[in-house]
């Protein structure tokens, strides 16, 4: 009987004692979650607006903001109202941050960074930039990296950048070595080849 209550004493005893914490290993620096193959799709009234995908998104916690990290990369889809693809985001990493008690969309910030493509479908334009930030609030994307946007009527380079987050309007704050075509042949045919279905009719 003796050895019975020993056992369950020692047994007590041990299972009360805390275990060992390393005090310098810091939670909010690994993911709380981590998904591989991500394909996200945003629609309004069953039309498709945004499509994203990445090959890994890591969530994280901490005690400021939530964040969503994309290191291996990520290509986001936008579409207009009639479901043409209009532009395509392409970036080496890219973060999405949403602060402790947040009101909603207004507050996120959207960034991306390293080899960051913004290309225009519709209008054959297309910006390369290092780093690149999302305004959803204000739909605008901006950057202070050095731009360099190409598009069917001349090469523009320069520091900063503001533009509507559909790339419709880009201005760039300190361009230099740009040039634009004066003349052009205003009865060329273009032909959007993305969202393009079906013969050419003349």
């Amino acid at each position: 009987m003796l050895a019975i209550t020993a056992v369950i004493a020692s047994s007590f005893v041990s299972c009360r004692r805390s275990a060992d914490v390393d005090e310098s290993y810091d939670f909010n620096s690994k993911p709380v979650q981590s998904i591989t193959g991500v394909f996200s799709v945003q629609s309004e009234n069953g039309k498709v607006q945004l499509r994203m995908e990445a090959d890994l998104m890591e969530h994280y916690e901490t005690p400021e903001m939530d964040y969503d990290s994309f290191p291996l990369g990520i290509a986001v889809f936008a579409y207009t109202e009639d479901g043409l693809l209009e532009s395509v985001v392409v970036a080496d990493n890219a973060m999405h941050k949403v602060p402790k008690g947040s009101s909603g969309e207004s507050d996120e910030v959207w960034e991306a960074f390293g080899n960051v493509v913004l290309h225009n479908v519709l209008n054959k334009q297309t910006m390369e930039t290092d780093t690149l930030y999302w305004d959803r609030s204000s739909h605008e994307v901006y950057t202070d990296c050095y731009v360099k946007i190409y598009s069917p009527d001349g090469f523009m380079q320069g520091y900063g950048m503001r533009s509507d987050d559909r790339m419709k309007n880009a201005r760039l704050d300190n361009n230099f070595n740009s040039y634009v075509y004066v003349q052009r042949d205003t009865s060329e045919v273009v032909i959007d080849s993305v969202n393009f279905i079906g013969p050419l009719l003349k």
